[in-house]
């Protein structure tokens, strides 16, 4: 492996990059000792695409996933695809139904991340912005901790996110915060029609310039003694209230 390469391990990351045919796929690694029958999708796939699959001894795939685990195979992989937030603007205009857009604001945590990315294709998100610094980008972590669902997703990397909010909402879409202290609930807001939904870090949320940005600060309801919930989880009612209002 080098620099200009990236691994993916595990059966669903495995499997739905080879899916997904976002990245390139350069070889795959197999574990000698590997179980007959659950790897037989991914070497089929890989023989549709002429990647070549080479047995090598469990150690050596320890060696390069730093002893995580691996389930027995590693792929040789380009690194994933992002996209430009300035073409977010284009789909937009294009899209012939209201964009379902979801923002994350400084998330740290690889496993929120894939958390997230996963909620977020399965409640119709079109797409996912994610700020450049300060914040975990699409890695093969993010990628096991979604089940190989950030393989499918279109992400798009922001420079500012208070600017690409402004020129959302100058193209038409309202910008909705989840915020502990949102003064509406996110069951009594509009979540139809071009949105965007943004969603704050683990520690400090959303920054004060970003939510000036916003034209709804929506909250969860919440009757326990604990104040927050995990940003995944936040994350996850709100975009399936916006899935139901929606359909």
């Amino acid at each position: 492996m080098n620099e200009k390469t990236d691994i993916l391990f595990g059966f669903h990351s495995v499997y739905e990059a080879l899916r997904a045919k976002k990245r390139m796929v350069y070889q795959l690694l197999m574990s000698k000792k590997r179980s007959p029958g659950r790897t037989e999708k991914i070497e089929a796939l890989a023989r549709e695409r002429n990647i070549p699959i080479q047995g090598v001894d469990p150690e050596r795939l320890d060696k390069m996933t730093h002893f995580a685990n691996h389930q027995g195979m590693v792929a040789q992989t380009s690194f994933f695809p992002v996209k430009k937030a300035s073409e977010v603007l284009g789909r937009i205009s294009e899209s012939p139904s209201p964009c379902f857009i979801l923002i994350l604001e400084n998330i740290e945590d690889p496993h929120n991340l894939g958390a997230l990315i996963r909620t977020a294709l399965c409640a119709g998100v079109d797409c996912v912005l994610i700020p450049k610094d300060r914040s975990v980008g699409p890695s093969s972590t993010v990628s096991r901790s979604s089940a190989g669902a950030m393989e499918h997703a279109d992400i798009y990397m922001i420079t500012n996110t208070a600017s690409i909010l402004r020129a959302l909402k100058e193209n038409g879409v309202w910008i909705s915060g989840l915020d502990a202290d949102g003064d509406r609930s996110v069951f009594d807001a509009d979540l139809t029609g071009n949105i965007a939904l943004v969603i704050g870090g683990e520690h400090k949320g959303i920054r004060p310039l970003v939510k000036k940005e916003c034209d709804f600060l929506l909250s969860i309801p919440n009757k326990g003694t604990i104040n927050s919930l995990n940003a995944s989880v936040a994350g996850g009612i709100a975009m399936f209230e916006a899935l139901r209002q929606r359909q």
